[in-house]
């Protein structure tokens, strides 16, 4: 029996060693590809950023020194103008990813329901319309947005037909908390907010919410990207069988506790997907500020991704700049992993199980 054993589990070793060789093979042009234009100038990245490389010769030559983390130090607890842009540019994005990845998330599956309806006509054409901004130049985009939104634009006319001011959208940095808080008497934070600092600025600063300006981003942001996380809702919505929500209709479940509790759970990869999507996308904004508003009105639209370009390419603060950078990307891993970790399918502990099966006999 072992003798005849042995020719097979020879024979099958050469083939899967044969089969692993073409992997390699047919893989190898790819592997190459990716690593001469991406985790080759990602490690000189993270070389320049713990170096004093000054952007003029290779970054590997022998007149670069390594500085450790000297560069993350000064963006960081610098205690100067590098540290207090960097909380500045924090403070807007954390404001911009708060309230864009749950909105667009969303709009996105609203929108997707609406359109995925049979008894919806002209479903083609709603569903080409909500997806049509995505697929526009974000230049064009934001072109626009300057447009609608300037002082004198369409957006303020509009609210002028029903007796409202509106504000100086690209002009105007003042957070929309803190707006709000002046209209009923509050103009100044408390000892305890104001004196409390982190990454440069203080607390009460932290609290005032976008700016009006980052928020006519916010709203352009949504606007953009509803549709195309709307068909990725609208694809797993077809995979859903119908059979499960027509047996809760039968147990007389209502249309929103069919939605909970069938149709979502049903939906959890695809939420994951667009979250994690979303706070990608949210965390690297930048050809809008770069086209747009360049960080202003007072550094109020300035976000960590043009910070880093700015900090490089104009400071000439390489090092600096791509410390930046590999902190933006260690957020969004830690943020990604969070979401995954809060999305995870949980176990049904064995005595829960047991009481739902008792009660299913008992039925």
């Amino acid at each position: 029996m072992s003798t005849a054993t042995k020719p097979r589990r020879a024979k099958g070793s050469k083939l899967k060693r044969g089969e692993g060789l073409a992997g390699w093979v047919f893989t190898a042009p790819m592997l190459i590809i990716l690593g001469l234009f991406l985790f080759i100038p990602v490690l000189m990245a993270l070389w320049v950023s713990v170096s004093d490389w000054t952007g003029r010769g290779s970054p590997i030559s022998g007149s670069v020194n390594f500085v450790g983390l000297e560069n993350y130090k000064d963006v960081t607890s610098g205690g100067g103008l590098d540290e207090r842009n960097f909380g500045i540019s924090m403070r807007n994005n954390a404001w911009y990813v708060l309230l864009v990845v749950p909105i667009q998330t969303v709009i996105s599956l609203f929108l997707a329901l609406m359109v995925n309806r049979s008894v919806l006509r002209g479903r083609g054409f709603f569903r080409t319309a909500f997806y049509f901004p995505s697929v526009t130049s974000s230049v064009a985009i934001t072109v626009l947005w300057l447009f609608l939104f300037s002082t004198s634009g369409v957006i303020n006319k509009v609210l002028s037909w029903f007796g409202l001011h509106g504000p100086n959208w690209f002009n105007d940095p003042r957070g929309i908390v803190h707006v709000m808080l002046d209209k009923i008497g509050v103009s100044s934070g408390p000892e305890a907010l104001t004196g409390a600092k982190f990454l440069g600025i203080s607390v009460w600063e932290w609290s005032a919410g976008p700016s009006i300006a980052m928020f006519a981003l916010i709203l352009m942001a949504i606007f953009t990207t509803s549709g195309t996380f709307m068909l990725l809702f609208l694809a797993a919505l077809q995979n859903v069988g119908p059979e499960m929500d027509e047996a809760g209709m039968l147990d007389g479940a209502g249309t929103w506790r069919r939605f909970w509790s069938i149709t979502l759970p049903q939906l959890r990869p695809t939420v994951f997907t667009v979250i994690t999507l979303g706070l990608i996308g949210t965390w690297q904004v930048f050809d809008q500020i770069y086209t747009g508003t360049q960080g202003a009105p007072g550094k109020t639209t300035l976000t960590p991704a043009f910070l880093s370009y700015q900090t490089a390419f104009t400071g000439q603060k390489w090092g600096q700049g791509s410390a930046i950078a590999f902190i933006l990307f260690v957020i969004i891993i830690a943020f990604t992993l969070l979401q995954r970790w809060a999305l995870r399918e949980r176990k049904v502990p064995k005595r829960k199980r047991m009481r739902i099966a008792k009660e299913g006999s008992g039925a």
